[in-house]
């Protein structure tokens, strides 16, 4: 009530359905007017942000509310944000931190990344469980491959650099991302699919909305002055967006594989071989095969895209391109092992 009455709905078609009810009875005994419901343009670009800002409905609504996926919260929360209007998310699936974290990832018309971008976070994040239990099963189980990286590329990212309070407070928040994930993920799931709305699916949507967003929101600053958020585990999901067939794989799936070669990278051999054995469980990648993605053929694309990236630009002094296309082929051949071990097990 303090920020206006009147709001604009926007979000992707399927998650305004599921979601149109429950928005409307949550607001029915308030003050507020929810002047429209509107589709978001279905891609997560500058073009769509803009062509929501020309909108008069739009325009005339004091606060926004961002319904959806990462593709449809990232597109109006960088409208909220150039517009310098208030916003809620509402999100529908547990497939990232979007909803809470202060940037947009945000791609070219045809699907390319273009950049992460700065934006103010959310006023709140409103999570209903169970309509995220009613979402499609590969974007929360893409989901937990994304929220399984932010540990080990906000340490690794940060741990050469002398650290400031907020800084160090994110570097402790994203430590805390991957028990739950590894302790709890295999059984969120299987209730994720039981439409069961347990206590291990619930911690682990929260890991994967709110504690990845806080720790993003602490490891990114807007000045460009410093970048923890993401490493390597996510230049390998840029990279792959440009390649013949990896850019058909979703986020978190890709980013799941990533997290190997972060680890790697870091000569932590023993987490390699805990974190394929989850991945493994649950049906993520262990090695480029099971992303489509030919490195030997592909890398210099790969590198050519996420060269440009906030991450890599911000990459410690120990990361180069040949040692980084190294690592990779060696876990690609761990993958690879490690899985004709399981099916001759």
């Amino acid at each position: 009530r303090f920020l206006g009455k009147k709001v604009v709905v926007i979000g992707g078609k399927t998650a305004l359905e599921k979601s149109k009810q429950a928005i409307i009875d949550g607001v029915k005994d308030s003050d507020l007017k929810i002047l429209d419901f509107i589709w978001y343009g279905g891609e997560c670009t500058h073009e769509n942000s803009h062509m929501l800002m020309d909108m008069p409905i739009v325009q005339e609504a004091d606060i926004l509310f961002a319904v959806g996926g990462g593709r449809a919260i990232d597109t109006v929360k960088y409208a909220a944000h150039l517009m310098d209007k208030p916003l809620f998310t509402f999100p529908t699936v547990g497939s990232n931190c979007a909803a809470f974290s202060a940037q947009a990832i945000m791609y070219h018309p045809g699907g390319s990344f273009r950049g992460n971008f700065p934006t103010k976070p959310c006023n709140h994040c409103f999570i209903n469980s169970s309509i995220i239990a009613d979402s499609p099963e590969p974007l929360f189980w893409a989901g937990i491959g994304d929220a399984l990286s932010k540990e080990f590329e906000v340490v690794f990212a940060s741990k050469y650099d002398q650290l400031f309070h907020t800084t160090l407070l994110g570097q402790q928040i994203s430590r805390v991302c991957t028990a739950p994930i590894l302790e709890n993920g295999k059984k969120a799931l299987d209730d994720f699919r039981s439409h069961t709305n347990s206590f291990e699916l619930i911690q682990v949507i929260l890991d994967i909305i709110i504690s990845t967003g806080l720790a993003s929101n602490l490891t990114t600053t807007t000045d460009n002055s410093y970048y923890y958020n993401s490493m390597l585990a996510h230049c390998i999901y840029y990279g792959s967006t440009v390649t013949k067939k990896g850019h058909n794989h979703l986020h978190g799936e890709v980013v799941a594989l990533g997290t190997l070669v972060q680890v790697a990278y870091d000569e932590d051999m023993e987490m390699v071989k805990k974190l394929m054995e989850f991945n493994y469980s649950i049906g993520l990648p262990v090695c480029f095969d099971d992303i489509e993605i030919d490195i030997e053929e592909e890398y210099e694309t790969m590198f050519n895209k996420f060269q440009s990236s906030a991450a890599w630009k911000h990459k410690p002094a120990c990361v180069n391109k040949e040692q980084f296309y190294k690592v990779m082929q060696q876990v690609n051949e761990m993958g690879r092992a490690f899985k004709q071990e399981k099916a001759n097990a």
